[in-house]
């Protein structure tokens, strides 16, 4: 899962309407959906982090420019109203969720390797609550229409258009083709699995955190939270340093 930074809201009152929200954080955290990492051309929304039922205890963040991510139709209709307690699930915009799931070769998501119990708990909750931890989602979108997604496959998939990009990149180690695979991985999505499949490759993992321009136009992962990553070290910096968000910096 991403770790995402959202600047500041780009009005200083509440939105009157969430769904205006969408345009300022899509430029700032890309089209992708927030928790399965997607890339989604169509049918991306606003996320409540915590729901916006008007007779609920958190209709008062409806409005509210940090209550706001960005979720496909899967992730959101499995989350749905849930009451999400913030010390008890790793949200990619106040903890570091690259320190927390590991994606694998075979299309999972799972809790990373040496968390401590608790932590453990935490991620695997938090995969719960979007049904990643499922091979595939059967929910109802807002139109009443059931959506199906096999994530899993799509997972395989681009690990294996991933591991493609890096056998060409061993072969021919140049400059553009370092800048090509960077902009294959933004057109696909799913940032983790290119990190994770280039793992021994600093440069370009850098590069699809930090970004570069090109004839004025920036590619890379736009919004990565560039503050969770150690390059000098070669780590990922964990607890992330508090943003000021509720429920921020658990790992």
């Amino acid at each position: 899962m991403r770790p995402v930074k959202r600047d500041k809201s780009p009005q200083n009152a509440a939105f009157d309407d969430y769904r205006d929200a969408f345009g300022p954080l899509v430029g700032q955290i890309g089209p992708y959906c927030s928790y399965c990492e997607r890339l989604i051309p169509t049918q991306l929304a606003v996320e409540h982090i915590q729901p916006k039922d008007a007779d609920g205890p958190y209709a008062h963040l409806e409005g509210c420019w940090t209550n706001y991510l960005l979720a496909c139709t899967n992730c959101n209709g499995t989350k749905t109203n849930k009451d999400v307690q913030l010390d008890k699930v790793f949200l990619p915009d106040r903890d570091n969720t690259a320190a927390a799931f590991e994606y694998t070769k075979d299309g999972r998501v799972v809790p990373k390797l040496g968390l401590s119990p608790a932590n453990k708990k935490i991620a695997q909750d938090t995969l719960g609550l979007t049904g990643l931890d499922k091979p595939w989602n059967q929910v109802v979108d807002e139109n009443g229409k059931m959506v199906y997604v096999d994530r899993v496959s799509e997972r395989m998939q681009i690990w294996l258009k991933a591991e493609s990009c890096r056998e060409d990149l061993l072969e021919c180690p140049t400059p553009a083709l370092k800048r090509s695979i960077v902009k294959n991985a933004q057109s696909t999505g799913l940032f983790s699995i290119w990190m994770k499949v280039f793992e021994n490759d600093l440069e370009i993992r850098r590069m699809l955190v930090v970004g570069f321009l090109q004839l004025g136009e920036f590619y890379g992962f736009q919004g990565t939270a560039q503050d969770c990553y150690d390059f000098a070290n070669t780590t990922l910096v964990s607890p992330r340093p508090n943003n000021g968000l509720d429920g921020a910096g658990k790992i």
